[in-house]
Parts: structure tokens; sequence; C-alpha cells
């Protein structure tokens, strides 16, 4: 058992000398990570240190990507993690940290609702003021019981799960009562813990941390950092938080998306862009339960698109009954409007209400479909096998590698579609400088925007403080930025066509590109030989590899082992099927590079570096 001043030492030199990675960056570097051991690998290696006394710089510089920079974890999330463990006398799996104050009450649910166990939810005072007890049984079919207890220590033990939420601002040790499965820790301006008390209750941890993957993120490393900070201290430490400055900011924020977008409604922030999907995805639900209570709800997603657009579709369908995803087959040779035709029309003759998540361009092809035909398919009138008005379609447009193209303002080709449009603030809205989202609507869409805004606040998702003060600093000059990493992908895109003719490469026409589809994205499907299919396909993915370590080796500085888009500098390699579509099946992933690029590198090295391997091959 450690000695709890020791451990608080340890930490406070931590900080002194971590790594400034740590508080900034929001991309892992995959070189350095292994998905299967994640946070747990981190921790081993820290552990280590910890009992060597040693916080250099340069050892906690060599420690493994924890988790994946930031939204599932990152390493001063571990470090808290790792210390209230240590101060409660549990394992370090066992504490979660979360920027939300409800989601990890929902997770618990969520489990419990597929394993049909009961819940009970245990408080003192008061609840907090975004605990929807109606909506999260009437949308999300949770099932709980809530009871207001005066002492923790009195709790009677319960067949099925007890959750406590406790508000605290400043994290105390607790004699951990038996009785009680789940402490969720709330701190008003930080976020919140997740206690898995015994070990009974160890099924729920990688259920717990994979909603945080996909519905949330964990605490920020700004906010991790003040939390640790107060453990040192022992004492709550000031919180500066300056109202007027932050109204300024996000004036700043929304009023630049009003700008960028042409939309005329007002926007909303997210901690991530799973955060505002997911707010859009229950808000939609929402609606369809109140305007066509009883008919089913269809998710239209593409199965290869990014892994975690996919498996939130497919995780809140296995929660919901009446939801259910359909795949929209749009790369590779099939193409959009055709597939949005052919599943519009089955899925109106059933009178379902359908939501259709799609990407333009899409990932990682980076395709765009005929606007136009696309316009005129989801607009088109429809009726249902008893020749009703069928439900108009909500197009969810993931506009995340061309967030300056103006879909939805007046007159634009999607003014006329029920049109939701958000963007993983990841990318170009911040640089990489933070995980914040945001959506927006077109007007013929802006009464959908409440329920969305009503989830959003309920899930506790809306973006920080800090994230808001970052984009504001980073938006106004996005559009620049995305035009000059354009310049550069295009220049090099056209610089391995001329060395590598019988490489195929992905990538917008020059005339969409006139049309403002200007991403900074391409994929590379290289060339192979073999006798069959399989020695190809083998020696492809070989190929890959070489190209990637290649680049990567030669130019350290400035190419990555990453799955970044939108960086202020350098240039980020990887493959889909390895990194972004992890969770997808199989059959629908994609085995071929994708290589995002930045207005701020040497593209003439790059080149350099690309012909040395074409003479390699």
């Amino acid at each position: 058992m450690k000695n709890d001043s020791e451990v608080l030492e340890y930490v406070k030199n931590v900080l002194k000398n971590m790594p400034e990675g740590w508080l900034n960056k929001t991309t892992h570097r995959l070189d350095i990570y292994d998905e299967s051991l994640a946070k747990f690998q981190f921790l081993e290696k820290l552990e280590n240190l910890f009992n060597e006394n040693n916080f250099k710089e340069p050892a906690l510089e060599k420690l493994p990507t924890a988790f994946d920079y930031i939204r599932l974890g990152h390493p001063l999330s571990c470090l808290l993690e790792w210390a209230v463990a240590s101060l409660s006398n549990l394992e370090p799996k066992n504490v979660i940290s979360f920027s939300s104050k409800m989601m990890p009450v929902l997770a618990i649910l969520r489990k419990n609702l597929l394993d049909n166990k009961s819940t009970k939810i245990i408080y003192m005072n008061e609840l907090p003021s975004f605990f929807k007890s109606q909506i999260l049984k009437d949308v999300y079919g949770f099932k709980f019981e809530l009871v207001k207890v005066d002492d923790l220590r009195e709790v009677q033990g319960f067949d099925g799960s007890i959750i406590a939420i406790i508000e605290q601002n400043e994290f105390k040790n607790f004699s951990l009562n038996e009785n009680i499965d789940f402490y969720v820790s709330l701190h008003s301006q930080l976020g919140s813990l997740a206690l898995v008390n015994h070990k009974r209750n160890e099924s729920y941890i990688n259920e717990i941390q994979h909603v945080r993957r996909r519905e949330t993120i964990a605490m920020t490393p700004q906010n991790c950092l003040m939390m640790l900070n107060q453990l040192i201290e022992g004492r709550i430490l000031p919180f500066n938080e300056n109202e007027d400055e932050n109204k300024k900011n996000k004036e700043l924020v929304l009023n630049s998306i009003n700008k960028i977008t042409g939309a005329d409604t007002r926007a909303l922030l997210s901690s991530s862009g799973l955060s505002i999907q997911y707010a859009i995805l229950m808000g939609l639900i929402h609606t369809a339960k109140e305007e066509h209570a009883g008919k089913g709800i269809k998710i239209i997603v593409p199965p290869n698109c990014y892994g975690g657009t996919n498996d939130q579709a497919r995780r809140v369908a296995a929660l919901i009954e009446g939801v259910e995803v359909v795949d929209l087959p749009v790369d590779s040779g099939n193409d959009m409007v055709e597939s949005i035709e052919t599943l519009l029309s089955k899925i109106s003759y059933e009178d379902a209400v359908p939501y259709i998540v799609a990407e333009i361009p899409t990932n990682p092809r980076v395709e765009v479909p005929d606007l136009t035909k696309l316009k005129d398919v989801l607009t088109k009138k429809r009726e249902t096998r008893s020749g009703e008005v069928a439900v108009e379609p909500v197009f969810i447009l993931d506009q995340t590698f061309c967030p300056n193209v103006e879909f939805l303002g007046d007159g634009e080709i999607l003014s006329e579609v029920k049109t939701i449009s958000y963007v993983s603030g990841s990318k170009f809205p911040s640089g990489g400088l933070c995980t914040a989202g945001y959506c927006v609507a077109n007007k013929k869409s802006e009464n959908l925007m409440e329920n969305i805004k009503e989830h959003l606040k309920l899930c506790d998702n809306e973006a920080t403080d800090f994230q808001v003060e970052v984009l504001s600093k980073q938006i106004p000059s996005m559009n620049k930025r995305i035009l000059d990493a354009y310049k550069n992908t295009r220049e090099f895109v056209n610089f391995i066509k001329e060395s590598l003719p019988a490489a195929k490469v992905n990538f917008v026409s020059n005339d969409l590109a006139e049309n403002g589809f200007t991403p900074s994205v391409f994929s590379l499907d290289l060339p192979t030989k073999g006798r069959d299919h399989e020695e190809k396909e083998m020696y492809k993915r070989e190929l890959n590899y070489k190209l990637i370590n290649l680049m990567i080796d030669e130019i350290p500085d400035e190419s990555k082992h990453c799955v970044s888009y939108g960086q202020l500098k350098g240039c980020y390699w990887t493959i889909p099927a390895t990194s972004t579509q992890g969770t997808t099946k199989e059959g629908d992933k994609d085995y071929i590079v994708r290589v995002s690029m930045s207005p701020d590198m040497n593209i003439e090295l790059h080149k350099k570096v690309f012909l040395d391997f074409v003479n390699q091959i």
C-alpha cells in the first residue's frame, strides 16, 4: 500500500517536470501506442518510475502513449486517476475521469439496461440541475430509482447497482461503503471522477471507458492539472473564471461559425466532435418520439466511415427500442446519391423516420457526390405503403474535412434540405490544440436544435471555457489555413502522380477544388504485385508501412505516425484500417495510406523522400 504523502510528493515533482505535450497535445503517437494496453501500459511504466522516485522529464517523455490523446484519456488524466486510486486504496483502472459530470452515470445505466439489472441512484442535498429523470427514462430508456440520503455510510445493500452521486469541489479521502457500487464525484468546474467499488463491478470498467471514448471525453488536461494541484495542496484552489471574457470568447466563436458556414442559426459548442454527434442523434431521436410516436427510426451510416461515428450510431441503436442502423455504401465504386435513393425509397415505404449521417468529402477515399443530385434525392417527395406523405429525412453532415464549404446558407446547395452540419474541433477549428466541436443548422432545421441543445446540456457535454478560448484564437484564421494546407496537398499529390503513376491517389478534382472543396487529406493505393489477391494484398500492406516509416524516419520533425488532420504544422500518416476504423467491420476496412498535410511544412523535403521510396521499389 502506497503512503499518501509519498504519492502526493511524487505527483508534485512529476508536474514540475512533465513534458510540454502532456498539456497541449490532442493526438496520439501511434508509434508508441498499443490500444489493447492503453492506460495500463502507461501506468505500469509510471509505477516503475514511482518506485525508483524518478520524475525526470526524459523518463516521463519515454512513457508510452496513454489512451489516445485526449478524448479517451491522456497522461494527466491517467496520473490523476492513479493518484486518486492510491489515496482511495483502489486499483488505478477503477478510477475514471470525465469532463462531463453526467456521462459516468449514463455509462453505468447503459450497461445495466443492456444487462437487465436494477439501478438505484442515491444523492445528498439536491441532484444536479442537468439531471433530467423523465428524459433519461422516456428517450434513453434507462431504468432507475432515485433516493435521497443523509449519510452515505448508512446506505444498505440492494439487489442491483447503487450509484452515489457526490457534489464536492475537492477530492477527499473517504471510506468506501461496501454496499455502494459506484461513486461519482462531481466538481462544479472541472468534471467528474467515477470510482468503481469492488471486484464484482470490474466488468463495468471497460464499458465506462467506452462511453468516455464514444460519447464524451476524459477530463481535459487543463482541468486535470487543476485537480492534481488541489490534491497536492489539500484544499480548493482559486478558480480564475472571468465571465465577461468567457462570454466574449463564445460570441466570437459563434459569430465566426455563422460567417464561415453561411448559416443564420446559432451554433452549439461541445467538448468534442463525438460529443456533438451524440447530442444530435439523441436530440433527433427525442424529436422523432415526440412528432412521430410509434414509428421506427433508421440511422443511415456509411459502414466504412470514421470508426467513432460508426460505433456510436450502433451503440445508440443497441440501446433504444425501435432504432436501427442501416448501412449506406458510399465508397469504392458505390455512389452516395444512388445509395441514399435506394434506402429512402425503402424506408419511406415502411413509414419510418430516416436520419442520414455522412461525411463530405468521404473518409478515407475523399470523394464528393454530385451535390445537385444529392439535393434532389433528399428533397424528393415520397409516400408510405398506405399512400401517406413519408417523413422527410434529416441529413446529418460531418463537415470536418471541409468546414469552410457553405452548404447551409440561403440559396446554398443544402438550404432546402433538413440539414444539421457538425465539425470535429480538434481538426481545423482549433488547429489540433483542443477537441471542442460544434454543430449548426440551416433555417429549415432550426426547430430541431432545441432538443439537440437539451441533450448536449443533459449529458454535460458542452465545451469548456478553455476550449472556447482556444477556438476563439484559432477559428478566425481557419479558412486561410485550410487554403494553404490544400495548396501543399495539391502540390504533393501532383508530384506523386508524376513520380509513381501506377499508384491510385484518392483526392478531390481541380473542378471540385474550384467549387470550394479544398481538403488537405488524401489516400494512396500503392501499386502491388503477386500471384493471387492474398499475396498482392500482403505486399501492398508491407509497402504501406515501408513508405510511412521512411517518411517519418527521414523527416522526424514534421512527419508523424498520427491520425490527425488540420494541424498547424507537419504531415501525418496512418492506415485507416488500423487507426480510425478500429471498430469498423473487417470487410469494410481500408488498408491504404492516408496522409494529411498542414499549411506549415517542408514540401520539397517530402517530395525528395517520396522519390527515394519510389526508387527503392
